[in-house]
């Protein structure tokens, strides 16, 4: 016969529960029930709230209908046909009476007061690209987190190596890697550039995760490629529709977000046409982080309640300029040029002569967010002979308007 062991001592039998369509109880709308129910309501279960009250963002989840709230204190009989009960109320004779009642009726049931004496416990649980991630170790939840954490920032930067083993499809991926400092791209992109075959990398792009990419991963640098402007783009397409072809997952990893000055959405047409489909992730913008990074921010209340954000690379008297120059010089808010270092002088000029005052602020934050980040600040009259004189170069996020006074300078 086999040694009895307390409860206590034994481990938990870990299972998925599949709750779509299933209804749930949850008892008390409190700050426990705000951490739970956006998982409960993304597994797809029908959630019945049984609280007399609730922190504002469950009582928005129950208004959007997301959930059913019955706004009163547990009674008997309310975890009847549940399929499984959250108990986390203040009120330990109310818990205990709820706690009872599911093991009366069968029903698997977390206590957020005593997990002892629970007949289920929540796991700290985390999500990569299909994978669930769910810790347990008995009475030590900020361990159980711990380990969860680490498991699945392995999965997503690719240095937990958890290869598929059914075919995977190839696939292409416009990726957008942030201003510049690598731990600003996005969960999803840094998934996805682990998961690589070939990268197509800007020179603006997050360089130093380049370093992380495994050595059968081909990089292709698309500043060097070569016909010039017109025909590098071309070429990139190129690149990018040949490796899919081959049956090969590309990541073409470009500096900000792909469709703000990017040319993200020429190479989602080209592999559009050529039958290919693409995933675009999007990046975070210079045009916002970088002034945040030199303590400038775009908007601030009283200040500035509008930012533009304007391309640089063509100068006003360009024929080619599609930027009205004279409407920008008008606004009040913040306006934001990206590519524009080298047109700043005829750039400013051309406000002040449309009406912007000369002694408006301007910074200039070059190579922002990354540790060579400087910032260089003028005004519009005085910034065509400030950049000669610091020796600003690109790239340089411009950034002009009266916020440029307001934040501390970094």
């Amino acid at each position: 016969m086999a040694e009895h062991v307390p409860h206590a001592e034994q481990p938990a039998y870990p299972v998925g529960l599949r709750l779509a369509g299933r209804r749930v109880v949850v008892i008390g709308g409190g700050q426990v029930a705000q951490r739970r129910l956006p998982a409960l309501v993304a597994a797809g279960a029908d959630v019945t709230l049984i609280s007399p009250s609730a922190t504002p963002s469950v009582e928005a989840m129950a208004e959007s209908g997301e959930i059913t709230w019955t706004r009163r204190r547990y009674e008997d009989g309310d975890i009847a046909d549940a399929w499984y009960a959250l108990v986390a109320t203040s009120d330990a004779d109310a818990n205990a009476r709820a706690s009872a009642e599911a093991e009366r009726t069968k029903t698997w049931c977390v206590r957020s007061d005593d997990a002892e004496a629970a007949t289920a416990w929540t796991p700290a649980t985390g999500r990569s690209d299909g994978v669930t991630v769910a810790v347990l170790t008995g009475r030590d939840p900020r361990r159980s987190a711990a380990v969860r954490d680490a498991i699945v920032e392995g999965l997503r930067d690719g240095t937990l190596a958890a290869p598929h083993h059914r075919t995977r499809a190839p696939f292409v991926a416009l990726v957008g890697g942030g201003p510049g400092d690598p731990d600003l791209i996005t969960v999803r992109g840094r998934r996805l550039l682990a998961e690589a075959d070939v990268v197509i990398a800007d020179r603006l792009g997050p360089r130093d995760l380049l370093d992380e990419l495994p050595p059968h991963v081909e990089v292709i640098d698309a500043a060097k490629i070569p016909y010039g402007r017109f025909m590098a783009q071309e070429a990139i397409n190129n690149a990018l529709i040949e490796h899919a072809k081959a049956g090969k997952a590309v990541v073409r990893l470009k500096g900000g977000d792909p469709y703000v000055f990017g040319r993200g959405m020429e190479e989602a047409q080209a592999l559009a046409e050529a039958g290919i489909p693409c995933t675009v992730v999007p990046g975070i913008s210079s045009s916002i982080s970088v002034p945040s990074a030199a303590g400038i921010p775009v908007t601030h209340r009283g200040v500035a309640h509008e930012f533009t954000v304007v391309s640089g690379h063509v100068a006003p008297d360009d024929p080619r300029s599609l930027v009205d120059w004279k409407s920008l010089a008008r606004l009040r808010g913040t306006l934001v040029i990206l590519m524009g270092v080298d047109k700043i002088g005829a750039i400013a000029q051309a406000l002040i002569t449309h009406g912007k005052a000369p002694d408006t602020p301007l910074a200039l934050v070059q190579e922002g967010t990354t540790a060579a980040q400087r910032r260089v600040d003028a005004t519009l009259a005085t910034v065509a002979e400030t950049v000669k004189a610091q020796d600003v170069r690109p790239p340089a996020v411009i950034v002009i308007g009266d916020v440029v006074a307001v934040g501390t300078q970094k």
